[in-house]
């Protein structure tokens, strides 16, 4: 792992996501090295020649001046990288900025895959409308070590508990979903009673992960190489709209709500979780138009 400090003028930077007002990332590279992370097109831009993965830039930045101008607005970590990385534990920037936006009146969204974030919880507490997102795309701890260095599944959802028991808002965030590999409903039926909400994502292969992907599914999972190829090189959205059917039902038939929408930040904090579907908005419903299915 190659690590450096760099200076930047600001850690935040005005966000064109429908979910914040505000990114922030402490860090630019990931040693989780997710195999399918949107993020590694930060490549161009940030001229590392390491493999995604094996470099982490430590942000280093000014002390945030007048915090509370960022009242009501939303600040969303990280959208390229983990704020609660393993060299998180070492560097502290995402407890820095915490600890500097204290009491700003700014409300908080984390994204992370690790148990790390445990350590902030009282900080995390002080923000209004906090909100702590776990990625969980599998039960199989074999899957999730081929597919990235994180925690364990397992010590996630003991993260997502302990945020979840002390009234902080947490969100099961299913993403990607693996066609033939990820159980969706095994899933949500492991972590409905300690998530208000919980996230769709469909696995959309592009750039250079594509191929990674496509020869893992090739070396371990050969059964299902037909079905990846009428997704990802037929670019069919059969199985999206299939799966959208079935989840509507299944969420139906367990008295849970689930909408097609963009608006999961503004739903209320129910008892239940609220299924959110994020995937192939505009092309599921082509699809499911033109094959009669209802939307």
């Amino acid at each position: 792992m190659i690590i450096k400090d760099i200076e930047v003028n600001s850690v935040l930077s005005k966000s064109n996501l429908p979910v914040s007002d505000y990114s922030v990332n402490p860090y630019v590279g990931c040693p989780h090295a997710c195999k399918y992370c949107y993020a590694s097109f930060m490549k161009r831009f940030t001229n590392h020649a390491e493999p995604w993965g094996e470099f982490l830039d430590v942000k280093q930045w000014p002390a945030i001046k007048n915090p509370e101008k960022y009242r009501g607005k939303e600040l969303f970590l990280c959208s390229v990288t983990d704020p609660y990385n393993p060299m998180e534990e070492t560097y502290k920037r995402t407890r820095t900025l915490l600890q500097q936006m204290k009491g700003s009146g700014a409300s908080l969204s984390i994204a992370t895959k690790s148990d790390l974030v445990i350590r902030d919880l009282d900080l995390i507490k002080t923000f209004p409308n906090a909100r702590v997102s776990f990625s969980i795309n599998t039960l199989d701890e074999q899957f999730k070590d081929d597919m990235d260095k994180a925690v364990s599944i397992e010590r996630r959802l003991n993260a997502m508990k302990v945020f979840h028991d002390a009234g902080v808002r947490t969100t099961c965030f299913i993403s990607p979903i693996f066609p033939g590999i990820t159980n969706v409903e095994e899933i949500i039926e492991r972590t409905k009673d300690q998530c208000n909400l919980v996230w769709l994502e469909n696995l959309n292969l592009r750039g250079s992960y594509k191929s990674v992907i496509l020869d893992y599914i090739k070396e371990r999972y050969p059964h299902l190489v037909p079905l990846y190829d009428e997704i990802y090189l037929k670019k069919r959205r059969h199985y999206w709209v299939n799966l959208d059917m079935e989840l509507r039902a299944y969420a139906k038939g367990n008295g849970l709500e689930y909408v097609r929408d963009d608006d999961s930040m503004h739903l209320p904090f129910n008892a239940k979780p609220i299924i959110v579907n994020y995937f192939y908005h505009e092309e599921v419903k082509k699809s499911a138009k033109r094959n009669n299915c209802p939307e």
